[in-house]
């Protein structure tokens, strides 16, 4: 095979920016991450003990590995949005599976709403309600946000 050459001088950039997570248990964060919506794409380990598991959703990733060390709540620097079309359902469907969630609030950020949770390490995830109208909206800021920033550098 034949490696094609470059045809243009486009800066090498990195992609596919993939959180990887230390977590106690690698079984236990995938089944959390499933009621979210995740989807189990790969592991590695024996099925009793996992040393690594790669999870999917609409747009986003995780790995989980486990950690060497105790996980303290309190002390994780990260935290996660994710979005839904739909947080009364969303938040309905995890109430219903034992999932504790706040309650819905509104911030000036997000008037359409969010809730948040923590997952069993004690990660944060905060969920937004991000439909159609949200998104239109979104996208008609961006060129102006995006020019500023370009007058800045």
């Amino acid at each position: 095979m034949t490696a094609t050459p470059r045809t243009s001088k486009a800066m090498p950039k990195a992609a596919w920016c993939t959180p990887m997570l230390h977590v106690r248990d690698v079984a236990a964060s995938i089944r959390f991450y499933e009621k979210l919506g995740f989807q189990l794409i790969d592991t590695e380990g024996d099925d009793d003990r996992l040393g690594w598991a790669r999870v999917h959703c609409e747009g986003g990733a995780l790995m989980f590995v486990p950690s060497e060390h105790e996980v303290k709540a309190d002390q994780q620097g990260v935290l996660f949005y994710l979005y839904t079309d739909d947080l009364a359902a969303l938040r309905e469907h995890l109430v219903a599976q034992g999932v504790a969630c706040s309650d819905v609030r509104r911030p000036e950020y997000m008037p359409s709403g969010e809730m948040s949770l923590r997952d069993p390490d004690g990660y944060c995830i905060l969920i937004g309600h991000w439909g159609d109208a949200e998104h239109d909206q979104w996208l008609k800021r961006i060129p102006e946000k995006q020019a500023r920033w370009a007058e800045r550098s």
